[in-house]
């Protein structure tokens, strides 16, 4: 006699079967949907302010700073805001606050004052601001950069979080660090992490 359970129907162990065109129902089609859902929130042209921390160059030097910029705005994305400012703890807390609070930035990345020098306090200055750290970015930056300086990483304190709905990145400050982290990191995941620091804000 013939078996009157469809094929579409699950097998007696409990295993899904195959749909008439091969596919199984947790498939390919349900993880694209997933990953749509998962996505949706994200910001498609973020307003993304940048901060050079340096007491020696001027905005006509700022490499890092124009690295980045050219970063997001290769991605669609635009620069609102360049500031050039001293390694002053007041002066870098107060700027990056004043601009997460801003309606034109979405996001915020610094460059400079990464390091372990004595007037390296752009960590310092801005992790009092987050309401959540972020440490994988800075993990996934370090691994990054591993194969351009060994183990130097270890003296490299980047760091993000999110500070008032917006992700704010800080890496270091020479132009081939700040041009890995925008290009490899920030510009991949900053959409996606400033819609959801502000989803509740955005569905009300």
């Amino acid at each position: 006699m013939d078996d009157p359970t469809s094929a579409d129907e699950m097998a007696d162990d409990g295993t899904e079967t195959a749909e008439p065109d091969g596919r199984h129902g947790s498939g390919e089609d349900e993880h694209d949907n997933e990953h749509h859902g998962h996505h949706h929130h994200d910001v498609d042209e973020l307003g993304v302010a940048i901060v050079t921390v340096s007491s020696s160059r001027g905005i006509d030097e700022d490499a890092a700073g124009d690295a980045i910029a050219s970063a997001m705005a290769n991605a669609g994305h635009a620069v609102t805001v360049r500031e050039l400012i001293n390694d002053d703890f007041d002066t870098i807390q107060s700027i990056v606050d004043r601009l997460v609070n801003r309606g034109d930035t979405d996001c915020v990345v610094t460059t400079g004052g990464t390091g372990v020098t004595p007037d390296d306090v752009t960590v310092e200055a801005v992790t009092p601001l987050f309401d959540k750290r972020l440490p994988g970015f800075g993990e996934l930056f370090r691994s990054l950069s591993r194969d351009e300086i060994g183990t130097r990483v270890v003296g490299t304190r980047a760091t993000a979080g999110i500070a008032d709905g917006a992700p704010v990145f800080c890496l270091p400050g020479s132009e081939s660090a700040a041009r890995l982290g925008a290009e490899a990191v920030i510009v991949e995941e900053a959409p996606h992490l400033a819609g959801l620091a502000r989803r509740e804000e955005t569905e009300e």
